[in-house]
């Protein structure tokens, strides 16, 4: 018996899934006789009899869970109410799959052990040709959260910036929606997307300046695209930090700035998840992790997605203020290596490129007299550092805005005003 058994177990290991359900039939007829065989010579004992006690400590119900502390209430408080709005995004595409000619027994009737088993069943069996097919498959996944009640939500923009893919919603209760995309923000890693539903609760959104170091941070997501309202609980580690991201093959990279660092554990499959304080408001968009590192992640102020949610709301695209200069940012090292008087701001200076120009012909910079060389210090008052670089201080303001920049020319400050226009 035991020969029999380990036949069939080592066939089944290296063949077909059609070969392992005929084997598992071949395995019930096998097994009903012995056991019908040995059922017939055991005995019974009759006098087995249920215990009332037992009965009644079956259908005693265990006490309600008391949290220990008013922060864990506060938490389990908040993951009741914000995973509802927290949303999985699965990404499919149609791909080639090559399937190989086979016969349905093909496999079982080259075994001299199985053949037995089919007789006749096993010649002549028709072949069917090779030709390639193409089947729905999951390419990515991710999450997002629900901004307002008619379907609107936000997520990260490389969750959804994949060519050729559908997009799929699934809801916290199951129910799932075709996703349309509606913009996407490619400065600042965010997407605006949209399902035909009504009647969702939105999350509410934090004033993400008035985040604070130290303060409990707690993230939801689709975690590792395979466990959905994947909760995590950590702090605020940092602020205003900047990191070049890029993607998991590495094929792809942007630079991001103004983050917010946490080391609530943020997997792959977070990103595009909210970042909640204790009030259940949304602070930021989980963007980004360090790989390798234990427990440091990146998440979007949700104030800069605020600015998107108002402008596809009002206009269906997202727009961004534009200056029309190129820059790098000053440090000690480019202080040290330029000669130059300031070790902040931004020194406007050409690329390695003949198409790198400093300053582009017709923009606002342009016609404001910004010239290759200068550097920007300050942007209404707020100072050009690492921390509030250039473009972060651009971007707080719209297409029509004007500002007034602090520059410094030949040992020289002055003050130019530029209206900014859009891109």
């Amino acid at each position: 018996m035991e020969k029999i058994i380990e036949k069939i177990a080592n066939f089944v290991k290296k063949n077909t899934v059609i070969s392992a359900i005929v084997a598992s039939i071949i395995i019930s007829g096998i097994f009903g006789a012995i056991f019908g065989y040995e059922a017939a010579l055991m005995t019974i004992p009759n006098n087995i009899q249920s215990s009332g006690p037992a009965s009644s400590l079956a259908t005693q119900q265990p006490p309600a869970y008391v949290p220990g502390t008013s922060d864990e209430a506060k938490i389990i408080n908040v993951v009741k109410q914000s995973s509802p709005s927290v949303v999985s995004i699965i990404a499919t595409k149609d791909l080639q799959v090559v399937q190989n000619g086979t016969y349905p027994l093909q496999d079982l009737c080259s075994d001299p052990f199985f053949r037995q088993f089919f007789g006749n069943q096993c010649q002549n069996q028709p072949q069917t040709p090779t030709q390639p097919q193409t089947q729905k498959q999951q390419v990515a996944a991710g999450t997002g959260f629900v901004v307002s009640s008619d379907g609107m939500i936000l997520t990260n923009r490389h969750v959804v910036n994949i060519d050729g893919a559908a997009f799929t919603v699934i809801l916290s209760d199951g129910r799932e929606f075709t996703a349309q995309i509606l913009a996407m923000d490619s400065v600042n890693d965010v997407a605006v997307i949209k399902i035909p539903v009504s009647g969702l609760k939105a999350l509410p959104l934090a004033d993400s300046t008035k985040v604070q170091i130290g303060q409990t941070a707690i993230a939801i997501g689709n975690a590792l695209g395979q466990f959905s309202n994947t909760v995590s609980r950590g702090v605020v580690s940092g602020l205003s930090r900047s990191i070049t991201a890029s993607d998991s093959a590495g094929g792809s990279s942007e630079s991001l700035s103004q983050l917010i660092q946490t080391d609530a554990a943020i997997n792959p499959g977070n990103s595009g998840g909210p970042l909640l304080n204790l009030n259940g408001e949304v602070m930021g968009i989980n963007t980004a992790i360090v790989s390798g590192a234990q427990n440091i992640g990146f998440a979007t102020p949700i104030n800069i997605a605020k600015k998107d949610i108002q402008q596809v709301a009002k206009t269906g695209k997202i727009t961004y203020a534009y200056l029309g200069v190129r820059y790098v940012m000053i440090t000690p090292d480019i202080k040290d290596s330029n000669n130059l008087a300031v070790d902040y701001g931004a020194l406007v200076i050409k690329g390695p490129n003949a198409t790198e120009i400093a300053v582009a012909p017709g923009s606002p910079a342009d016609k404001a007299g910004i010239k290759e060389n200068d550097i920007i210090l300050e942007v209404n008052g707020t100072k050009v550092t690492a921390d509030n670089p250039l473009s972060a201080l651009i971007q707080k303001y719209s297409s029509g805005d004007t500002v007034t920049l602090l520059v410094l020319r030949q040992g020289s400050q002055m003050n130019v005003t530029v209206t900014l226009s859009s891109r």
